[in-house]
């Protein structure tokens, strides 16, 4: 069983990691992926959904597709992330937020405004909260269809 004030102590180091990477998807919403991709586990196991494409696994594939979303963000900001529950222990912990974003998408001329939902896992390796999974999608709403709800193709 984890010290209490071990898991206390990976909080307050897991907070500070978090608060840092919500910053880092201001620049991603912007156009530049570089300072979110350094939260991000390098070994084989490390996950990436996001609404650009299929889920990938492994650092190479989850660079290229962290660089392929963020190629599609201009002018962008992340003006406000809710955090709807946290789970954290010594050396793992989920976060599920919602994520209120403006950029213009792809070819898109004009800013957008959008939600995600997201879920975050991070794991402590070599003594760093390193994010091994991130799933985002811009389901954050009811729809009666659920999976065979409209796309915006």
């Amino acid at each position: 069983m984890a010290n209490p004030e071990h898991v206390k102590e990976s909080w307050a180091d897991l907070e500070s990691v978090a608060d840092r990477l919500r910053h880092a998807l201001k620049d991603f919403a912007k156009g530049n992926p570089q300072p979110t991709k350094e939260f991000f586990s390098r070994r084989d196991d490390v996950t990436l959904a996001n609404p650009f494409g299929p889920a990938v696994q492994g650092w190479d594939y989850v660079s290229k597709a962290l660089e392929f979303a963020a190629s599609r963000f201009r002018d962008g900001d992340v003006s406000r992330i809710d955090t709807i529950a946290s789970y954290v222990s010594a050396d793992l912990a989920t976060f599920h937020e919602t994520e209120h974003w403006q950029a213009r998408v792809g070819e898109g001329e004009n800013v957008a405004s959008f939600t995600l939902r997201v879920t975050s896992t991070f794991r402590r390796e070599e003594g760093k909260w390193r994010l091994v999974h991130r799933h985002a999608d811009p389901i954050a709403s009811h729809d009666p269809n659920g999976p065979m709800r409209s796309s915006l193709a």
